[in-house]
């Protein structure tokens, strides 16, 4: 393959400076404890994704809305060193990137995240407009992480037009996330993404039944489904019937040391492999195997650190 049919991979969606440290238990109320180990960096679902694609070999380029200042310029940093190719819908306006707060289990590798996410970005849709065509040249494939909505379906609307596979990260239901579903060709969604009985949220019902779920997400437009369940199998569903469920490899819990970003892991890991033109089922054993033995390292970007195992048998 030739350098200038290199795959690309566009990741669109939130971006955050990640303060990580581990601790043998939670605080309770009014409670200090003591962390026995720290880590800041760079996170974000779009983010993460973005840093495990580059990780696995596949050139991406993540579209976020960042701004300038101290804290923006440690992102900036990061991302550059990750070999993440940053365009930056808020380039030159002062503001400070959401901060996340996460607390990593020792025992358990489990963590507990605080964020504001992507609030206070303002509507991301007429920059995004002007810069689509851009960003998304020569891209095979568009991750969403449904962050930025409002310029994510700007830039589904584009690349849907010109060919490109556009995939949701699914990691919990948004508001208006229904019209971008319409764009959307694969959606990977995690164990807590619960599909409203109505999207007009008309009694507060969720949908909880994983099949129905997955079911009524292809109602909506993609044309193959995944739901993830912790460590349980990844079920599948395309939108010609077939179904399945990808078992992930079995990791004993003193093995396990950290399950940040294992989703994020995940999604970067699926999309890099669509990228390079695999199945939607093989991609997603390839993905699942690599956010499995992602887990056994600490950080949300440990796949950087670990060789893919041989993806796991898909159960259609």
């Amino acid at each position: 393959m030739t350098a200038s049919a290199a795959p690309l991979l566009v990741c669109c969606g939130l971006v955050t400076l990640d303060v990580v440290q581990a601790v043998e238990r939670l605080p309770g109320a009014d409670e200090k404890i003591v962390a026995t180990d720290l880590e800041v960096g760079f996170g974000g679902p779009a983010a993460n994704a973005a840093a495990a694609a580059v990780a696995l070999g596949v050139r991406t380029r993540l579209v976020t809305a960042l701004g300038s200042g101290p804290i923006a310029d440690l992102v900036r940093s990061g991302l550059g060193e990750a070999g993440i190719e940053l365009v930056d819908l808020l380039d030159g306006a002062p503001r400070t990137p959401a901060v996340s707060t996460v607390l990593v289990t020792r025992a358990t590798g489990e963590r507990a995240v605080v964020s504001v996410n992507a609030t206070g970005a303002g509507d991301l849709s007429e920059r995004a407009r002007e810069l689509a065509q851009e960003v998304l040249a020569g891209a095979s494939v568009l991750l969403l992480d449904g962050h930025h909505l409002d310029a994510a379906i700007v830039l589904a609307g584009t690349a849907r037009g010109a060919g490109v596979r556009v995939v949701l990260d699914g990691g919990s239901w948004k508001a208006g996330l229904g019209g971008l579903l319409a764009l959307v060709d694969d959606a990977v969604l995690s164990a807590d993404f619960l599909l409203p009985a109505d999207p007009g949220f008309p009694d507060g019902r969720a949908i909880a039944d994983r099949r129905t779920a997955l079911e009524s997400v292809i109602a909506l437009g993609p044309r193959f489904v995944a739901r993830s369940a912790g460590a349980g199998p990844v079920q599948y569903l395309l939108s010609d019937g077939t179904s399945g469920a990808v078992e992930p490899p079995s990791v004993p819990p003193g093995e396990i040391v950290d399950t940040l970003g294992a989703g994020d892991v995940l999604h970067g890991a699926y999309c890099a492999e669509v990228a390079r033109g695999v199945g939607q089922v093989q991609a997603l054993g390839c993905a699942v195997a690599t956010a499995t033995a992602s887990i056994r390292h600490r950080g949300a970007r440990s796949s950087s650190r670990v060789e893919p195992p041989p993806s796991p048998r898909a159960d259609v």
